[in-house]
Order: structure tokens, then C-alpha cells, then sequence
């Protein structure tokens, strides 16, 4: 049995809820996203030395986050429905009505604006950074943007919640 890696245990108390909350993002659900956290987690433990030693290892990991997200949707059985229900327990606590409104209706989204709008908005990430980390154009990010937002402002949950008026 291999000796666990220095400061790997702190990274995960430090950022395990931060994983967590982008990988249910990612993915739309939280059991789906916590297995996703653990499957990104194990296969950075190998690693964690040159990864640590970089300074901050945070970008690297939610790269394998992300790619551990396209792996899932590729392979993912396709008979398995996840619940509309989430335990109590892993629930945040400090929502508003408008970001609950908007988890709901992300996994909506076709995975690419998904993943743009997470990367983007809750990840704080520029647009060539999503553009790296999608392999893609920057023009494709600001499209795919573009597209997942105009979807989510058609909503009629949404406008109502922004305080927006719903008669047209």
C-alpha cells in the first residue's frame, strides 16, 4: 500500500466542497457528482507530488475533473434515471431562490453550454481559460455562452425570480 502524498489530505478538506459544488454543475446531480469528485481525486492522489509542486494545484485538478465529467457522459449507462429528490445532507444551505432556480434548470442545458456557463460564471474563468480547457475557440465559448443564456432568460421561472415582468 502506497504512503498517501504530503498536503493532499488538506487540498481535499480545503476544496472538497468547492469540487463538489462544480462537478454537480458539471453533471446535474449530486450522487453523479460525487463520484465524479472521487474518480478526479483518484486519479490525481498518483501524481500529487508533481502536481503539488507546481504551487497551486487546484487548475490541474479541475482538469481532470472536467475530463473525468466527458469520460462519465461518454460511458455513462444509459438506463441508470437519477432523482429529482436530493438528500438533505447534501444540500447547500444558503441558496437563494434564483440559484436554486438555475441548478434546476442547468442540466437542461445541452452539456457544452453546461460546461461554458459553469466554467465561466462559477468557476470565474476567463474565456480563453474555458476555451483551453474545452479545446475549443474562444468564439465557440462566447457563442455557446450566448445560446445557454438566452435559453435560461426564456425561462419563465427565471424571469419571474429576476424580478423581470412576464407579460410580452
Amino acid at each position: 500500500m502506497r504512503k498517501e502524498p504530503d498536503g493532499f489530505r488538506d487540498y481535499v478538506a480545503a476544496r472538497q466542497e468547492h469540487l463538489l459544488g462544480l462537478a454537480r454543475l458539471l453533471v446535474g446531480d449530486w450522487q453523479r457528482a460525487e463520484d465524479l469528485v472521487q474518480t478526479a481525486l483518484a486519479r490525481v492522489w498518483p501524481h500529487w507530488a508533481r502536481v503539488n509542486a507546481s504551487g497551486d494545484p487546484h487548475p490541474y485538478v479541475r482538469r481532470v475533473l472536467i475530463n473525468a465529467s466527458h469520460t462519465a457522459r461518454r460511458r455513462r449507462w444509459r438506463n441508470e434515471q437519477p432523482h429529482a429528490v436530493v438528500p438533505e445532507s447534501a444540500a447547500p444551505t444558503e441558496d437563494t431562490e434564483l440559484r436554486v432556480a438555475l441548478e434546476r434548470l442547468l442540466p437542461t442545458l445541452p452539456p457544452r453550454q453546461r460546461m461554458v456557463l459553469v466554467l465561466r460564471y462559477y468557476e470565474d474563468l476567463p474565456e480563453s481559460a474555458v476555451a483551453e480547457l474545452l479545446g475549443c475557440s474562444v468564439g465557440t465559448v462566447k457563442s455557446q455562452s450566448s445560446k445557454a443564456l438566452s435559453r435560461l432568460r426564456t425561462n419563465r421561472l427565471i424571469r419571474e425570480l429576476a424580478g423581470e415582468g412576464t407579460d410580452e
